[in-house]
Parts: C-alpha cells; structure tokens; sequence
C-alpha cells in the first residue's frame, strides 16, 4: 500500500521503554527492509522548561507535584532538539537522521491567501448572481418606498436621492463581486423572519447600506441619518463586507441549523473555535494550586496582579512593588512567578465562537483541518484570526437577549389587549417614551440602564431619535473623560454656544451641536473641505483611528493640498485636520450606534406605553438571576405594577400578565427544576386545576 513512503519512528528521550522499543524496531527493519527515521517527541521548547511542563500536567490533571501516582513523563528530553544534537543522540544510526530529513524533503505545501471561497447560492435557471442580487434590491426598495409613502410623503428630489444611493451601492457590490454574500445574508435573515424569530435592525457598519435596507438585511433607513455605505464597503479598501446579525438568543440555533441543512451539512458548515489562554491572575492560581502552596499565600500573590486588561505577570510586576519584592525575596515566590511566566499564554481550553459560522462551497477539509466539539458538533482547528486568511466566508450569528424581551412583550400584549404591536410602525417622535427617558427612567431599556447611562439621560435630556443616536455613542470612557459629552450636554441645553471653525462644518456637526461624535462625520469633513471621495476618507478615518505617523503624514499632506483647491485658509486647514485626529480615537460608528438606539427606543416605547408586559417579559427572559428578578420587581412596586404570588392553579412557567397585573412564573421559584415544571404543567393541562395540597402530591410524580 504505502510503497517506499513507510518508514520505522526511532527515537531518543533517555526512557527505558523507549530503548526497548528501538531495539525491536531495528531488528524488523533488518528483518523486512523497511527504512529508518529519527524523531523527537516535543512537548516543550527548551529542556529548561520541563518542571514548567511537569506542572502544566498537574494543572490539566487536577493533581499536584507533591502526588506520587499524577501523570507524568520520567524523562526531561520532551524538548525542541538542535541539529546537531539529533545527530549525536543517533550517531548509532545516521541513516535514520538522513531518511529524516529526506521526509522532509517529500512534503511540499503552499497555502494560497490571496483568494475567497464563497459559498454557491443556487440562482433560478435564467438568473446570474448579479441579476438575481440587483432584481432583489431593486424590488425590495419597492416595497421600501411604498411602506415609506404610507408614513409620509416623498418629494422626487428625495426618491431622487434614494435610487442614486440604491444604484451606486449596487453597482459598488457588483464591481467588488459580492452579490452572492448579500444574497446569502438576506436568505437567511428572511427565512428567520418568516419562521417568526426576531432578528434585529442592524448591527455595525452594515446598518449604513441602503441595498441592505432594501433587500430587509436591517430594519433602518439610512438615508434620514445620514448613514454611510463607504464606512461599510468601499472599492478604494477592498476587504469582506461583514454583517454581523443579532437574533433572538433562544431561537439563534433555528438559523444555524437552517445554513447547516441549506449548504451540505457537517462537510461544509461549521461553526469557530476559539482558544482560552492561561492569564496572568489564573495562572499565577493555578501553578499555585499544582506546587501544593496554601491557598491564602496564592491568593494573595494574585491579588497584587492589577485588574487591567491584556495584564501580564512581567508587567504586574513592573507596576506593583510589592509583587517586585516578594519575588527578590522568597524563594518559593520566585519559584511560583518563574513557572507562571512560562505557562502565561499557553492555551488552557477551548470553545466554541459567540458568532462565527464559516460556509464552504468544497468539503471544509480541503481548506482546513476541523473536530469535534463537546456536543459532537463540528468546529474549525483554527481560530477565527486564521480561519479567515484561508479565504472561507464567515458569517456572524449573535445572539442577543433584548429581541428575546421584545418579543414577549409583543405575545403578552396581543393576548392581553387582542390587537398585534408592530414594533417596526411605531411613531419615532411619541412623547411618553421621551419622557420617560428624560426621567432616567431606563431600567430594563436596552443600552440604556446602567446608573451612570441613566444620569446622562436625565442631563442630556433626549427630545428626538437623534440626540439617542448620539448618547449610544457618547457612553464611553474616551468621550466621557475627554470633556467632549459635556459640551455636548451644555450646548444642547444652550448653556454654551456651538462653533464651527467653517461654515461647511455646520450642516455636518449641527446635528451634534458643534461635536465631532461619530466616525462618519470625520469621513464628511474630509470630503468636503478637502475634496477626498467618501471611499478614501474612510481610509483616512481608518489611518487615525490607528494613528500610524507615518501614514498620519501622509494623510496630512493630502489633506492639505485638497483644502487649498477648496480655497481653505492654511491655518483653518491645520487646526481642523488635528480636530479630527484628536476626535477619529473617540469617534463612533454612526450605522452601528443608530441601529442600536432603534432597539432602545423600541424597549423605552414598550416600557412607557406597556410596563406590565414589558416588565414581566425582563422578568421572564432572567428568571435563572435572582438579583435581577429582585431588581425588576421593584421596579415594578416603584411603578405600581401589581406582581401576585406564584401559584400552583394560576401561574405559568414564565411570568404573564392578567388585568395588567403580573402573575409570578413558576421558573423563578427557587429549587424548582425544568422537568418538575413540565410534570406540574402537563398534569394540570390534562386534568384540570389541582384541589389540594393532597391532590398535586398524588397526581404530581417528580
């Protein structure tokens, strides 16, 4: 079978079992021919690491040094050998050194990173993929408009507007070959949506694009807030337009499993693995743990660890000075750091990705290798990083509890007051939600419930859809400690003046009066006072975010030259290209903050003009968090919402609302499990309320 491609494995790590084992491998491949190649297990890089990797065993086995039976390896040659070190082990044997190499030889592999793998979409017979995507966007903003039409009226130099932005779009994707990933996105998003699983408006850049809107990828129009398509998808940045998509967190495996079916299965879907790493506070605890040190000693050494993100043990102990001096000073301290320094990084377990599914058009094996996970579901090998560079298409599946909670809002008020919400229709300017919001009255509304989010609501004081927009994107350390929200607050309330260095900055900052809050504002500057098409000012949005100076210099000059063609003074020119620098590092991306203050309005809606069923669906969706079910229902005491007791004839598994008062669910009490609610369900469904204490114990067996 395997012809002159077999060969015996020699090798020399000093374990006695090991020298038996070449001594009856020699004697066959004198006996049947077969060639010799030498070999080194590694386990570690340098032999200096091996009590690193003898406590590495302990942690992955729960054992510690000091237990006589805990695996382990009675030898310290585990290591990455040198050339010539794999010589001198084998100078018995040096043809098994040359077959080595000669193996290595044989394989040859290229990797080719240049190209994409998309998945097929069958088209109609007739149909291309381009045709098919521009008849679907084309007769989806149809319908669009017709649906704007009935909320307002269309001048034609607006509908103007929408089909020139909806062609540029579509022939910008068409010139990119991308109308099979649009048309994949929207298969699976309507499919959701005609299962009745809800999904949200949008999610990141893609909430900009028009085409999107049009084929019901989102649910928000970019045209009324400026949204821009460059910021998702630009010809001058050629990369993979990513939609991330939000669902219905109990119902997002529905939509997996319809993309597994659709496209082949196991053999061409699959989902991301990722990799959990040792960092430095849980190394540091768990190479404590496995030298058998007290747990008070190792706890204290970790707590000296700064709480920072991406910490690490050399850098821990370059800012606290007692974790300096503890390591000069105590041996066994040393001992501890030197090995948690060793193991810092390795990876300690792995998962599955919040999102990432990957689609190929061939068996996924051919691009990579794949596993199973703990389910028995099938993962990639890499990560999502490495996963990506062999050109497979992911597409990002996120589940997100809020579309859960309006969801069953939704139910409750249909059953409660017999007439359907549609959340998508409601009036985007209704007094009762502003005021609410106004009040800081936010608990339970999504992004908005935080104590600190709820003391900027009651400053800024929102009165439309935009000032939201805008405090979604102001919420966050660099704006927050930068000064910019306070003039921001101040000049809303009139308490300060907005300036413009420019006239033409004022249609574009008015709407933030006079701040530079969103990426895209940057992108607009750009254009216009330097001439920079949007494509290319996303490019220079994108060079300041990551402040490369090189790069920033060579924006600069650009920059420059386009405002003198545009006879901006020199001055004015400089002080506002560092404005933009200054802000592009706290600029926020204005599709992702718009399409997220839709789903905060939709829940501040339901709140204000809902409580009881929006109450009792937070209520509902967290039945699991005893502090949240202590929260919300005294949210609902301070709201007057009457919450009853649970009770065995009336209450459900999840709370429900009668009369606009909240029947406790069944879920929430305590110590009762899934299987007991179900018999406790089940019997009352099938014979009527239960008589007495008596009559559950005998009719209920669980």
């Amino acid at each position: 079978i395997f012809g002159d491609r077999l060969y015996f494995e020699l090798q020399e790590n000093g374990m006695d079992e090991q020298h038996e084992a070449n001594r009856g491998l020699k004697q066959l491949s004198a006996e049947f021919g077969i060639p010799l190649a030498a070999t080194n297990d590694c386990h570690y890089l340098n032999r200096e690491e091996y009590k690193a990797h003898e406590l590495l065993l302990c942690i992955q086995t729960g054992k510690n040094i000091l237990d006589a039976n805990r695996f382990k390896f009675t030898t310290d040659q585990l290591y990455f050998k040198s050339p010539e070190e794999m010589r001198k082990n084998f100078a018995h044997c040096p043809e098994a050194i040359d077959n080595t190499v000669a193996i290595a030889a044989r394989c040859n592999l290229e990797l080719d990173f240049g190209n994409h793998y998309f998945p097929i979409f069958p088209v109609p017979e007739g149909e291309s993929l381009d045709s098919l995507f521009e008849k679907t966007a084309k007769d989806g903003f149809k319908e669009r408009l017709r649906e704007l039409l009935r909320r307002q009226e269309v001048s034609p130099e607006l509908e103007k507007t929408y089909r020139k932005r909806l062609d540029m779009e579509i022939d910008v994707i068409k010139t990119m070959e991308f109308p099979g990933y649009f048309l994949i996105v929207a298969d699976f998003i309507n499919w959701a949506k005609n299962h009745d699983i809800p999904v949200g408006p949008g999610r990141g850049s893609g909430a900009g694009s028009l085409v999107a809107y049009s084929m019901r990828i989102t649910d928000i129009d970019p045209i009324p807030y400026g949204l821009i398509f460059e910021r998702f998808l630009n010809v001058e940045r050629k990369s993979m337009p990513d939609f991330d998509v939000d669902f219905c967190q109990e119902r997002r495996g529905e939509v997996i499993k319809y993309v597994h079916d659709k496209y082949g299965g196991d053999d061409h879907v699959t989902q991301i693995i990722t990799f959990g790493s040792m960092k430095a506070k849980g190394v540091i605890r768990d190479v404590g743990r496995a030298l058998a040190m007290p747990y008070g000693d190792v706890d204290r050494i970790a707590k000296l660890v700064p709480d920072e993100l991406k910490m690490t043990i050399k850098k821990a102990m370059e800012q606290e000075p007692r974790l300096k001096d503890l390591y000069q000073r105590d041996e066994q301290v040393r001992q501890l750091l030197d090995i948690a320094l060793v193991l810092e990084g390795l990876q300690r377990h792995t998962s599955i990705h919040a999102a990432g599914v990957v689609i190929s058009p061939e068996p996924m094996v051919e691009h990579l290798p794949v596993c199973k996970g703990p389910k028995g579901e099938v993962l990639t090998q890499y990560d999502m990083k490495y996963t990506e560079m062999t050109g497979l298409i992911k597409f990002d599946f996120l589940g997100l509890k809020t579309l859960t909670v309006i969801d069953r809002a939704l139910k409750l008020i249909k059953e409660e007051r017999g007439e359907p919400l549609d959340i998508n229709a409601i009036p985007m300017d209704d007094p009762k939600t502003y005021d609410l919001l106004c009040k800081g009255d936010a608990l339970g509304v999504f992004q908005l419930e935080s104590s600190g989010m709820r003391q900027l609501l009651m400053k800024m004081k929102p009165e439309i859809f935009t000032d939201l927009i805008a405090l979604v994107a102001l919420y966050r350390p660099g704006p927050l400690e930068s000064g910019m929200v306070e003039d921001f607050v101040n000049t809303k309330h009139g308490k300060m003046v907005a300036s413009y260095p420019l006239p033409q900055l004022e249609p574009i900052l008015k709407e933030t009066y006079g701040v530079i809050v969103y990426q895209e504002q940057v992108m607009k500057i750009a254009n216009v006072l330097a001439g920079y098409s949007l494509g290319d000012a996303d490019n220079l949005r994108r060079a300041m975010g990551k402040k490369i100076s090189s790069v920033m210099e060579e924006q600069r000059g650009k920059f420059m030259k386009g405002a003198e063609k545009n006879n901006v003074p020199l001055d004015k020119a400089e002080h506002i290209f560092d404005l933009m620098a200054k802000f592009a590092g706290y600029g926020f991306n204005k599709s992702h903050s718009a399409a997220y203050a839709l789903i905060s309005y939709q829940t501040a809606y339901l709140k204000a003009h809902y409580p009881a069923q929006f109450m009792a669906a937070l209520l509902s969706c967290d039945v699991n968090n005893t502090d949240k079910v202590v929260k919300y229902i005294n949210e609902c005491k301070d709201h007057h919402i009457d919450v009853l007791p649970p009770d065995i004839n009336e209450s459900n598994q999840d709370f429900t609302v009668v009369n606009d008062r909240i029947r406790f669910g069944l879920a929430a009490v305590k110590n009762v499990g899934g299987a007991a609610l179900d018999s406790i369900m089940e019997e009352r469904q099938k014979d009527g309320p239960y008589k007495s204490l008596g009559d559950f114990c005998s009719r209920v067996d669980s």
